[in-house]
């Protein structure tokens, strides 16, 4: 009897080896997760500029070298509309609050240190200074030194008059091929600033921002105004891509701005054979 339990016990054993239990179907996976929607930010503004190839990068900032190594000679300064000189060439304007360097940025542009008068008394300019970009009778641009806006000692008669001159001049003039709009890197943005965008804006002339005198800004200040100037430029059509942030005096960003506004200038009739 021991004997024939052992054996079944064993035989139990068999078929328990022979015949595992059947493991529970494995669950199946779960479909993928679709890849959240992420919103691209809107691109910010071009703080260089330029072809990024470096060879058409020398290329590029050489022809700004060259023609603003050309002589710049002062031509005309307009204080009404009915003053505005006849259209030569491609013009250029420079625009901005008193004291925010337009006229040391003009002059450090062409390499000469008096050419654009520097006053001592912001906002005293009054009158459109024209300045020709060029041998005589082979200028290639129009330099032009608008009138200082916003500043506190000027009176607002005067300043109402400037306005008024400058948007008749931004609306009326159609070799105005852009105007540099300069914002000081050591402040905030004025109103003033906001209304002068709108004003070119309603002109409808395209105009780049530039901001001045960053050598003197701290720069994690200068980050906070190179981003805020990027919303300035995302929501406005008339403002174009490429900011230059610049210094008259150790001449940050010079070369980069010369470049950009070479590609404005009429060609050079030495090198298209139409030199009379």
């Amino acid at each position: 009897m021991a004997s024939s339990g052992a054996a079944t016990w064993a035989e139990d054993d068999a078929d328990d080896m022979a015949t595992p239990p059947a493991k529970p179907a494995p669950r199946p996976a779960p479909p993928p997760r679709p890849a959240p929607v992420v919103e691209a930010p809107p691109p910010a503004p071009e703080l260089l500029g330029g072809p990024a190839d470096a060879a058409e990068r020398r290329a590029w900032l050489e022809a700004g070298r060259l023609l603003f190594a050309r002589p710049c000679r002062f031509t005309y300064a307009s204080q009404r509309i009915d003053q505005l000189p006849a259209f030569t060439l491609p013009e250029v304007a420079f625009c901005g609050r008193s004291n925010v360097g337009k006229s040391s940025l003009v002059n450090a542009l062409t390499g000469q240190k008096t050419l654009a008068r520097v006053s001592n008394t912001p906002g005293r300019t009054k009158q459109l200074n024209f300045f020709e970009l060029g041998e005589e009778g082979r200028g290639r641009l129009t330099l032009v030194d608008m009138p200082g806006y916003g500043y506190a000692q000027a009176a607002k008669q005067v300043k109402e008059d400037w306005q008024g001159l400058m948007f008749d001049y931004l609306r009326g003039r159609p070799n105005l091929m852009r105007v540099v709009l300069m914002l000081d890197a050591r402040i905030e943005t004025k109103a003033s600033d906001l209304a002068a965008m709108d004003l070119l804006g309603e002109a409808a002339v395209p105009f780049q921002i530039v901001l001045t005198k960053a050598d003197s800004a701290k720069p994690y200040w200068l980050r906070k105004r190179q981003e805020e100037v990027a919303g300035f430029v995302r929501e406005r059509a008339a403002a174009h891509p490429v900011v230059v942030t610049t210094s008259s005096e150790d001449g940050t960003g010079i070369e980069e701005l010369r470049a950009e506004l070479a590609a404005l200038a009429a060609p050079d009739p030495r090198l298209t054979g139409t030199e009379a």
